[in-house]
């Protein structure tokens, strides 16, 4: 495998678990995923945005960072390669989305000094997925904190993904999502697994699935 760190990322409900989860097993990877259920303040916070954006962020950024620290002070022998459900940007990306300016810039502030700390993915895979699959997905998760998820909500997440990847110029395998069916179409798989088999210059490498 040439990419011994693989990150997949993606709006909400783009099926990034299931594709880490797949990918994990085929490639007898180390697997990392959020632990999003474990914190106390995601219900909170699609209740009352305002009050409750400020300790979602830095929860989730600390549990983040603890995770990828761990994996960093922590090697395998048996499994060299990994792959997680989440790119530690995804801090600031949601950040700037969900916090007025004046606790983003804080924020940022402590991003800048944990984000040094902690090893870049080799490549990143990005599902895009229209906002219409995304709800699709979502409602058939039936998370019940999710499901006032507005439109206008997952646009700006998109809008705010696309643009940090395409600003950043990172290596990223940018896949169509809008069909995508990891569990129950092995062509659909095949397409990932293949794309993995090759080295890429930095930028966007798009991929569409049959």
């Amino acid at each position: 495998m040439k990419h011994q760190f693989i990150t997949i990322e993606g709006n909400i409900g783009a099926g990034k678990t299931t594709l880490a989860n797949l990918l994990s097993q085929r490639l007898n990877a180390r697997l990392i995923l959020e632990e999003f259920a474990e914190n106390p303040f995601l219900p909170k916070f699609y209740e009352n945005p305002a009050q409750y954006a400020f300790p979602l962020e830095l929860f989730f950024m600390a549990e983040r960072y603890k995770q990828l620290k761990e994996m960093v002070h922590t090697k395998d022998m048996f499994q060299t390669v990994t792959v997680s459900d989440y790119l530690f940007t995804k801090c600031l990306l949601f950040a700037k989305v969900n916090l007025p300016e004046e606790e983003f810039r804080l924020y940022q502030k402590l991003f800048d000094i944990i984000h040094q700390q902690l090893v870049f993915p080799d490549i990143l895979i990005y599902l895009h997925a229209p906002v219409s699959k995304l709800q699709q997905n979502i409602k058939k998760r039936n998370r019940s904190f999710e499901q006032s998820i507005s439109d206008e909500y997952l646009f700006n997440i998109q809008e705010t993904y696309t643009h940090y990847i395409k600003q950043h110029n990172i290596k990223t395998l940018f896949v169509d999502a809008s069909n995508a069916d990891f569990l129950g179409n092995e062509a659909h798989m095949k397409v990932i697994l293949d794309a993995l088999e090759n080295d890429y210059e930095d930028g966007q490498h798009y991929f569409t699935l049959p």
